[in-house]
């Protein structure tokens, strides 16, 4: 995980993500599943090209069931993008770097 990429979990998640002033691109996922490790390095990727713009954070699902219940996860990972506190867009599945910088500029 990249330095500008940071984990959250439910204790933190409120905080992180929903009273962020920026944009906030979530990775839900787990370390056993195989699209997830393969979304990592774009997600860090993209944490680096966007910092000034979008904070990152990943949610490690089987680490924290109530809000991958929350958020409906049926899929990992399921990456989405929350601004001013609500979910506004998001991607299943493994997606080539375009599919998110495409999701990330309709809303930065």
């Amino acid at each position: 995980m990249s330095d500008k990429v940071y984990a959250v979990n439910e204790s933190t998640f409120s905080q992180e993500v929903l009273s962020s002033d920026k944009p906030v691109l979530v990775d839900f996922w787990a370390a056993w599943c195989g699209p997830c490790r393969m979304v990592s390095p774009i997600i860090d990727q993209l944490a680096g090209e966007y910092a000034e713009k979008v904070k990152v954070v990943k949610v490690n699902v089987d680490e924290n069931t109530e809000l991958a219940s929350q958020y409906d996860i049926m899929s990992i990972p399921s990456v989405f993008l929350f601004k001013g506190g609500k979910k506004v867009d998001g991607l299943i599945g493994a997606r080539p770097k375009q599919m998110f910088e495409s999701m990330i500029n309709k809303h930065v």
